[in-house]
């Protein structure tokens, strides 16, 4: 099935993104029969309001694929944790960055954040899985990073370990999330640099990304 309908309507709505994933592998039994990912990213540089329209792209993609009989699950967007919602227990089934790997629109760099040729890391994600047997794109399954360590030197709390990515060892630790959280609840930072957010800005490919924003 021919997705290009799919994504050129998405991007006329809003999306910067959009990518079709064959995610078989990483589901779970529950969800097993929804083996394609529509991964839809939105540059989070150009709109403060990345939740509301990465919800209503979903909304229209769900709108789309069931007009046409096929079964849909909406994993959230990760900017829209709400605790004590049904919605949060989402996010257990299924990863963001596994549907834009999937898709080949990035890998998880070294800061543990999907990186994407373009963008960098200044993008935003959510994922509709669905049933539909939409023709996939070549899947990225290796860093890019090669040996850029800028993240890894900068990070103010020493949570990113500096390994690559690769969809063969798909449990190795990147970040050590505890550290970072644990500064960014408490609202501190070591040696005056901003916790959170720096392990982005300092990506030469989100760096790429904004000089040529600016340039626009």
């Amino acid at each position: 099935m021919d997705a290009d309908p799919l994504k050129q309507y998405l991007k006329r709505e809003g999306a910067t993104l959009v990518g079709i994933g064959d995610v078989t592998e990483a589901l779970t039994s529950e969800i097993m029969h929804l083996n394609r990912g529509v991964a839809i990213a939105v540059n989070r540089s150009l709109n403060r309001k990345t939740v509301e329209i990465l919800s209503m792209l979903q909304g229209l993609a769900v709108g789309w694929l069931s007009a046409r009989g096929y079964r849909t699950l909406s994993i959230p967007p990760d900017s829209d944790r709400r605790k004590d919602k049904l919605i949060t227990k989402l996010y257990k089934l299924f990863c963001h960055k596994t549907a834009a790997t999937c898709s080949g629109l990035g890998w998880v760099g070294k800061n543990g954040l999907v990186i994407n040729r373009q963008y960098g890391s200044k993008l935003s994600w959510a994922t509709v899985l669905t049933n539909a047997p939409l023709v996939a794109d070549p899947p990225i399954r290796e860093s890019e990073c090669g040996d850029c360590d800028l993240c890894v030197r900068h990070c103010p709390s020493g949570a990113v370990k500096g390994h690559l990515w690769s969809v063969r060892e798909p449990r190795k630790k990147i970040v050590a999330y505890e550290k970072c959280t644990a500064l960014k609840d408490k609202r501190q930072s070591l040696e005056n640099k901003p916790n959170c957010g720096f392990c982005v800005t300092v990506c030469p490919y989100s760096r790429r990304a904004s000089r040529e924003a600016g340039r626009k």
